[in-house]
């Protein structure tokens, strides 16, 4: 039985909506933390000018690795194994002609330690081709503070379970992303008090 979650199930055609414009003229994208590999089977078979490379944890890379080969495509070629806070990442830099023009995260900057963040933004901005997107799916803080009280009872949950996980600042992802020369360019309201944050490496 392939991995599956119900999130996933549930969010991929909003974000797939969402997305779709900024997608249109895109052609190689990295989706670190690609968990069940649901996203990428939707997506691609919805754009299919995309080559949509996915990555895991190398001890979760079995079941994504198992749904790309039932499901997917030759435009989805088999998961890479990836730890955001171990580079080298294996991924081409930003200066190949096979570098990824953007990166997708959904749901997973507020399950890492912000050190991993850190690293997760750095290593984006490595391998990111200029003009290239990165585009972040999930829960978000403004100023410090929860949009809605369900997002705080989810952030209580998460540092219950490890008190270096939780809900990000928008401020501070800002911050981290304006350092690799990444400028936000859309913050969309979606389903279930989630945000979708876009940048643009512009240097």
């Amino acid at each position: 039985m392939l991995p599956f979650a119900p999130s996933a199930e549930r969010n991929k055609d909003p974000i797939l909506h969402a997305l779709r414009p900024w997608l249109e003229t895109r052609a190689r994208v990295i989706e670190i933390g690609s968990g069940t590999g649901q996203h990428a089977v939707h997506f691609t078979a919805a754009l299919p000018h995309l080559v949509w490379q996915c990555s895991e944890l190398p001890d979760a890379v079995e079941g994504l690795a198992a749904r790309i080969a039932q499901e997917g495509s030759h435009r989805t070629p088999p998961p890479l194994a990836l730890d955001v806070a171990h580079p080298p990442w294996p991924v081409p830099a930003h200066t190949s002609p096979d570098a990824f023009d953007v990166a997708f995260t959904s749901n997973t900057l507020h399950i890492m330690s912000f050190d991993h963040v850190r690293h997760f933004f750095v290593r984006v901005g490595e391998l990111l081709k200029k003009g290239g997107l990165l585009c972040v799916y999930g829960p978000m803080k403004y100023g410090g503070a929860f949009t809605t009280p369900s997002n705080a009872d989810f952030d209580a949950q998460l540092r219950a379970r490890d008190p270096l996980s939780g809900i990000r600042d928008f401020e501070a992802l800002d911050d981290l992303a304006l350092a690799q020369g990444l400028e936000l360019r859309d913050d969309l309201d979606m389903p279930a008090n989630n945000r979708l944050l876009i940048w643009e490496r512009t240097t």
